[in-house]
């Protein structure tokens, strides 16, 4: 029976490969398995955890002696955002920046449940109790919405919601982006706080007086815009705010050119 099967399976993978040819959209690869999801397993298998010691606010990777003084980087001990903490999956780099483009700039939307299981797993870092919590993606400008077709934060916390792992109510009427911003990268501070000066509301308060928020995005590129949005939800009513993403930029990787900035007119949102 198992060689039977086994067979079958063979012969399904022939006829998808002579009849549907495609390569992996990430290494070029051709792919050899049906799938909605056009990357290899070689590429998905890449997108490994972070690792080693972060900051226990916002996440950002703590160089050895950081690590070994304070448990909270240097940016955050200086200006301390309105969110609790932050958990991120991975680094933005390489094979998961590239499947997370793929979502956002190709609308591979099947790409939507990888990072979603991502995000949940970076969720469990947060040591949250689920039932209690209120999910929230960050809002895309509608005219940004209309023009990707989504909100790729919504469709990952949703995937991640689906998948079970998470258990928690998730709201995307509860916190509204007023204004298009450009993107945080090579912004003073000052200037990254200027770019989101009113450019988020809390439409109906009753939504969130009293609530543990979870802040949920693809990205923490530099933290100002979920620090933004959790200083609207607290001001707002919530109680508490903490933040998920499934990457997160490191400023090892910004300092050293490994970090390629979207152009401003992709990263508007």
């Amino acid at each position: 029976m198992r060689s039977t099967a086994s067979g079958a399976a063979l012969i399904a993978r022939g006829v998808f490969t002579a009849f549907f040819p495609s390569d992996c959209r990430l290494c070029s690869t051709p792919l050899t398995n049906i799938s909605r999801l056009p990357v290899c397993s070689t590429c998905l298998l890449a997108m490994t955890p972070l690792q080693g010691a972060t900051c226990e606010i916002c996440g950002e990777r703590l160089s050895d002696v950081s690590a070994s003084q304070n448990q909270t980087c240097p940016a955050c001990q200086e200006m301390p955002p309105h969110f609790v903490k932050a958990a991120a999956y991975a680094a933005y780099d390489g094979e998961l920046r590239e499947l997370i483009h793929l979502l956002k700039y190709e609308q591979v939307e099947p790409a939507a449940g990888v990072l979603g299981r991502m995000l949940a797993e970076a969720f469990h870092k947060l040591d949250l109790i689920a039932d209690s919590i209120l999910v929230v993606p960050v809002p895309l400008y509608r005219s940004k919405r209309r023009e990707r077709g989504f909100n790729q934060a919504e469709l990952i916390a949703r995937a991640a919601l689906e998948g079970g792992a998470l258990g928690c109510e998730m709201r995307t009427d509860v916190l509204e982006r007023t204004r298009p911003t450009v993107s945080q990268i090579g912004l003073t501070r000052p200037q990254r706080v200027e770019n989101l000066r009113g450019a988020f509301r809390v439409p109906h308060l009753n939504r969130v007086v009293g609530r543990t928020v979870l802040l949920v995005d693809d990205v923490l590129t530099t933290g100002t815009t979920a620090s933004e949005c959790a200083r609207i939800l607290r001001k707002a009513g919530a109680e508490k705010v903490w933040v998920v993403t499934v990457a997160r930029t490191l400023k090892e990787n910004v300092e050293s050119g490994k970090f390629q900035p979207q152009s401003a007119t992709i990263a508007k949102a």
